[in-house]
């Protein structure tokens, strides 16, 4: 299940490789890659649903989920709600995690609210992540619902084993932040830290295949 911005040829390597050994199903979320866009401005619980449709629709009995950044965040969203509809779970970059707001933070909001109340689109231009700034209104609207949301308690409620693997240089999610704190609340938890970012599964994807190839039988 692929990142935010993203579809599932970023699992190239991994569908690949994999393809030799199981049976691999890659969606594109609803609203990026080759499928429909959105009618409506989605959250995770909306993904979340949408994933358990899907999985039912695709024949996918206890499967084992592979999940990149916000595809981590749907995943442990679903399982929370489904604990023993996966027999494994690896989130690569896992993102879902609503850091403390700054004094600089609230400022900058502030800041936003009162120029687009009177220059709008100035606004939009000029806040927000670069991310952000890409996406067209509908998917603002989706992605604020996204970003906002903390999936501490999902992950406390995950149950299967589950493999936790960070790049070292990944400035999006840090393994010293994110990972460390999935891997203290997903009681099935390991954490590996490899080299590469945010995308180590496609810079670096033959440690990383290896990783979850042993991860997957049972070392």
């Amino acid at each position: 299940m692929h990142g935010y911005l993203s579809k599932k040829e970023s699992f190239y390597y991994q569908i690949k490789f994999f393809s030799a050994s199981f049976r691999v199903t890659a969606p594109d979320f609803p609203g990026f890659g080759a499928s429909a866009p959105l009618t409506e401005a989605w959250s995770v619980g909306d993904y979340a649903d949408w994933l358990e449709k899907f999985i039912k629709a695709a024949g996918l009995n206890n499967p084992v989920i592979i999940a990149h950044s916000f595809g981590a965040r749907v995943a442990l969203k679903y399982l929370a709600k489904n604990p023993c509809a996966a027999e494994k779970l690896v989130l690569t970059g896992g993102a879902g995690l609503v850091k403390p707001r700054t004094k600089k933070y609230t400022r900058r909001v502030k800041a936003y609210r009162i120029v687009k109340r009177f220059f709008p689109k100035l606004a939009e231009k000029r806040f927000g992540s670069p991310e952000y700034r890409t996406l067209p209104p509908l998917m603002r609207e989706s992605y604020k619902k996204i970003v906002n949301e903390d999936l501490r308690d999902c992950a406390a409620e995950i149950k299967c084993k589950t493999l936790l693997v960070y790049g070292r240089e990944d400035t999006v999610t840090p393994a010293e932040e994110e990972g460390k704190i999935f891997n203290s609340l997903i009681r099935e938890s390991r954490l590996e830290i490899c080299e590469g970012g945010h995308f180590c599964f496609s810079e670096n994807p033959v440690p990383f295949n290896g990783a979850v190839y042993k991860f997957l039988n049972g070392d």
